[in-house]
């Protein structure tokens, strides 16, 4: 049986490589898959503790947070479409404004 705990080490070590993702790398995708990877790492951890105390609040964030994730996810991906089309590149470190 899976505790709370593994749960929790889980979600910290998957938060983590999520957050070291953001940090160190430019393409934009990579940013993307880590901010995503976060997400996931924060429903888990909802998930873990609404299964834990029994009430239904966990899995009502859970579900506000994918939606977010979900919207989030079109809204980027069009800007980094039209990025693309614009600099040939998504390497968020060369972009210094968005109308150069």
């Amino acid at each position: 049986m899976v505790g709370l705990h593994e749960y929790l080490i889980l979600s910290g070590v998957l938060f983590v490589i999520g957050a070291v993702g953001v940090l160190t790398r430019s393409n934009g995708l990579i940013l993307f898959m880590s901010l995503e990877l976060m997400l996931n790492a924060v429903n888990l951890t909802f998930v873990a503790l609404a299964r834990y105390t029994g009430q239904l609040e966990g899995h009502v964030f859970v579900f506000l947070v994918t939606a977010v994730a979900a919207a989030e996810a079109a809204i980027g991906l069009a800007i980094f479409v039209s990025l693309f089309r614009l600099h040939r590149s998504i390497n968020v470190d060369q972009m210094n404004a968005m109308g150069d």
